[in-house]
C-alpha cells in the first residue's frame, strides 16, 4: 500500500459514523448488507449515509452492487488488511510476525493463506 492511499483510508475512517458504518460491514463479511439494513441499525438518515458510503468507496474500503432494487455494500477485506500491514510493516524491528495482529480473513477464504495484498 503506498502511503497516499493509507492516508485516504484513515481519513475516510477518521469520523465516528463512517467507522461504525466500516466495522458493521467488517462484521457482516463477503455477503455485505443492504444500504437500507445499515441506516436502520446505525440509526442514520438515508441521505446522509450515502455521503459516507462515497467516502469509503472512494477510500477503496467498500464495495457496492446492486441486487434487484437493493444496493448492497462489502468491505473491502483486501484493503484493510493492506492498511494493517502497513500500519505494522516495520512493527518490532523489522520483525512484524513478532507484534503484528493477526489479518482478518472473510468467511469462506481458503484456511492457512493471507490476503493477497499489494504492499
Amino acid at each position: 500500500m503506498e502511503t497516499i492511499d493509507a492516508v485516504a483510508a484513515l481519513a475516510a475512517l477518521a469520523q465516528d459514523n463512517r467507522l461504525d458504518v466500516f466495522r458493521l460491514l467488517v462484521q457482516a463479511g463477503p455477503e455485505g448488507l443492504a444500504a437500507g439494513a445499515v441506516a436502520e441499525r446505525l440509526a442514520l438518515a438515508p441521505n446522509t449515509l450515502s455521503f459516507h458510503f462515497d467516502r469509503l468507496r472512494q477510500a477503496g474500503l467498500v464495495t457496492v452492487r446492486r441486487e434487484g432494487r437493493s444496493l448492497i455494500y462489502v468491505a473491502r477485506f483486501e484493503t484493510m488488511n493492506a492498511l494493517l500491514l502497513y500500519l505494522t510493516e516495520n512493527c518490532c524491528g523489522g520483525d512484524a510476525s513478532a507484534c503484528a495482529p493477526t489479518i482478518c480473513q472473510p468467511k469462506g477464504a481458503p484456511r492457512g493463506k493471507k490476503a493477497k495484498v499489494n504492499a
